[in-house]
């Protein structure tokens, strides 16, 4: 007899398609908020070429981007405790061209 697939009391069921699996590289990340929402764009910027496009945006509310956030610290210090540090080198600041301009 099949095992009833539903999910238990408190348990969330998440499917992950093919398309999504596979993940998009992302070497850059661009964070803009409102006071209702975190809008975080997802760029892969590739040395010589000087134009690249936002492969991924999430858009989260406030309370979820703390939660992303403090998930995100404690998975970096669960990674270097087994790994070891993660350098940060420090690079020259990247200029951006992003959108649109404001202009007074």
């Amino acid at each position: 007899m099949a095992e009833d697939k539903k999910p238990k009391q408190g348990q969330i069921n998440i499917e992950l398609e093919e398309s999504v699996a596979q993940g998009i590289y992302s070497n850059l990340a661009i964070i803009n908020h409102s006071q209702s929402e975190f809008v975080v764009d997802f760029v892969t910027i590739m040395p010589g070429v000087p134009k690249s496009k936002v492969k991924s945006r999430i858009v989260l509310t406030p309370q979820h981007a703390k939660r992303f956030l403090k998930a995100l610290n404690d998975n970096v210090a669960r990674f270097e405790a087994a790994h070891g540090e993660i350098k940060d080198y420090q690079q020259a600041p990247m200029p951006i061209n992003f959108g649109p301009t404001g202009e007074a």
